[in-house]
């Protein structure tokens, strides 16, 4: 291959990496109260929002407001579920069922602009039988608010403002690229990490093939 085939190829390899690093270099997070279920001692990410689940007497329900890219690296409940501790003084009664509450508000780190996260705290529901997590936690923690799209945005009024939005890596918000997929976390974007979507691959793969065709013809014109 000449000096100019070579520096060719060299152009694409380099506008190849540039259209890659653009892919992964503002990967970014969603700030939002994401949804757990209690499994013995441990959280479980709950795969459907808090108005379709209807737990059973006995079951504890989390909440966690944090920033992350997914449910894969969401921030858990920082306190185990106890049902026997959180529902000590609230004995069982015919027609209701009773659903223990952890509200985990977070860190500074992940509050919004000047606002401050209220302390981590618990509550047992008593609620009807089919009654929903959603329901139970608007008996204890109003004002609850939601988007139009069903997605859980603030408890007890927390935060004041904003819902679901995507924060920049230098910690900055800004509008969601895409609205969340369930009523308590956004949407999941895959177990690559935040790496090139298909089109950016795509893109890439076309750039290598122009410049490669463009190498071949230029070694065709000299021959």
């Amino acid at each position: 291959m000449g000096g100019r085939g070579a520096a060719a190829l060299l152009l694409v390899l380099g506008v190849a990496l540039t259209v890659l690093g653009a892919g992964t270099a503002h990967a970014a997070g969603y700030r939002y109260w994401s949804f757990w279920e209690g499994r013995g001692t441990d959280w479980a990410y709950a795969t459907q929002g808090p108005s379709l689940i209807r737990p059973d007497d006995g079951a504890v329900q989390g909440f966690r407001f944090s920033v992350s890219e997914d449910s894969q690296d969401s921030a858990k409940p920082r306190r185990a579920p106890g049902f026997g501790e959180i529902c000590a003084d609230t004995p069982a009664e015919d027609g209701t069922k009773r659903v223990a509450l952890v509200i985990d508000p977070g860190t500074a780190t992940d509050a919004p602009d000047g606002e401050t996260p209220p302390a981590l705290r618990t509550a047992c529901a008593r609620v009807a039988e089919d009654a929903s997590t959603a329901e139970a936690l608007a008996s204890v923690a109003k004002p609850l608010r939601y988007d139009s799209n069903a997605l859980l945005c603030a408890i007890s009024g927390y935060p004041a403002s904003g819902c679901g939005e995507q924060i920049s890596g230098s910690g900055h918000a800004g509008r969601a690229s895409q609205p969340p997929a369930s009523p308590s976390a956004p949407a999941h974007r895959g177990s690559n990490g935040g790496g090139p979507s298909a089109g950016v691959l795509a893109g890439v793969a076309a750039v290598l093939l122009l410049g490669i065709a463009a190498v071949v013809q230029a070694r065709r014109r000299r021959g």
